[in-house]
């Protein structure tokens, strides 16, 4: 088996009215620079994303899908360097491509080919599933009091027992919170998710004696900047709440590094991590955290369904993989590209049995979304 060709298509798919920002606080919320503009100043669902096709010399396809904001002409030279390999001669835990953001949509495709070549599960290649559901969370952006409690109502009704929120310094998080524990009780739980933006240790410890007095919240996320290991450790001594570190791969421009990993634990920086990036590299930092007895969950760029079925198969067979992951279906984006979606029962993603991935492209919103296309070939 040889790979032949691979087929990138750019497309852009908006999100669902409703389902980011309140009017009022209609904040963007990518954080890297794009097109020179700087971070937070370009709303993800404006960003193309690449659907990425590898296809053998006897027609098997395997299916991945890159991070947003990637440039199609920044794929075509890692695509070229594929032509002519031969997939089962490939190291799946360190493939010959270059770290960070460009490397994660290839791996998944050439993951679904093996696994599909080999007639098992994307999970059976990363060691087998610990379990056959992955729990999920709901998700939104920044929202006003009363938007903030309509939402987390909207999510326990579909079954959901915890919602993230991004916020910044001016977001109320006391009063969603307490607007939240009033609509849903205390049992559906918060994540606040500032994205390093409340600064400072003690502008979060301003804020989490608010919110540890009304008693919801699961774990505050990247609540200062991500290198103040220090800082993360004094938080977890000076308050109850747990703090949780966003450790993602696909970030090593803003510094993020695997290590991180490590000097948090050996810091006594986390109570829990929020990790993202490709299935292997993703399953190492989780198994990391395992031997020091933290859990983890899987982040995510509210990616569309190829991604997200490779976020499940790595969720089932990460043993400590067991808080709510941000995978979100079709709660998010108008539509995911699969024919079939994942399959949801409340709160919990099943997980896909078929070989590879166990998804197949919907070719026709594919058609529907794609604003270019190339076939890199021998």
């Amino acid at each position: 088996m040889k790979i032949a060709a691979v087929r990138l298509t750019e497309v852009v798919v908006p999100a669902k009215p409703d389902s980011v920002n309140s009017p009022e606080t209609d904040h963007a919320l990518h954080q890297l620079a794009y097109n020179g503009a700087r971070g937070f100043s370009v709303q993800f669902d404006a960003m193309p994303k690449v659907i990425i096709e590898v296809i053998t010399d006897d027609g098997l396809i395997g299916l991945g899908e890159s991070y947003r904001g990637l440039p199609l002409a920044s794929l075509e030279p890692i695509a070229r360097r594929l032509i002519g390999l031969d997939p089962l001669a490939l190291n799946l835990q360190e493939l010959p491509l270059p770290e960070g953001r460009l490397y994660d949509g290839f791996e998944c495709a050439l993951v679904d080919l093996v696994g599909k070549r080999l007639g098992v599960p994307a999970h059976v290649l990363l060691g087998g599933r610990y379990r056959d559901e992955v729990t999920c969370g709901h998700w939104t952006g920044h929202r006003t009091v009363a938007d903030a409690a309509r939402k987390a109502a909207e999510g326990r009704a579909r079954g959901f027992s915890c919602i993230k929120f991004k916020c910044d310094l001016d977001d109320p998080v006391a009063e969603w919170c307490a607007a939240i524990r009033d609509a849903c009780g205390p049992a559906m739980k918060v994540i606040l998710d500032p994205n390093r933006r409340w600064g400072t240790v003690a502008n979060t410890l301003e804020r989490a004696r608010d919110l540890a007095a009304i008693g919801n919240v699961l774990c505050l996320e990247d609540p200062i900047p991500r290198w103040d290991f220090d800082g993360y450790r004094l938080l977890r001594m000076k308050q109850p709440i747990p703090v949780c570190m966003h450790v993602s791969l696909p970030y090593l421009e803003m510094g993020q590094m695997p290590t991180d990993v490590v000097q948090a634990i050996r810091g006594g920086a986390v109570d829990m991590f929020n990790l993202n990036g490709g299935m292997f590299a993703v399953k190492r930092l989780a198994d990391t955290a395992r031997l020091a007895d933290i859990p983890m969950w899987h982040g995510s760029e509210i990616d569309l369904g190829i991604l997200e079925a490779s976020y499940v198969h790595a969720c089932a067979a990460i043993g400590n993989a067991t808080l709510p992951h941000d995978i979100f279906g079709r709660l998010v984006r108008e539509h995911d590209l699969l024919v079939e979606p994942l399959v949801f029962a409340e709160n919990r993603v099943r997980v896909p049995t078929g070989p590879g991935l166990g998804v197949e492209l919907d070719r026709d919103a594919l058609a529907r979304y794609t604003s270019t296309r190339q076939e890199i070939a021998a």
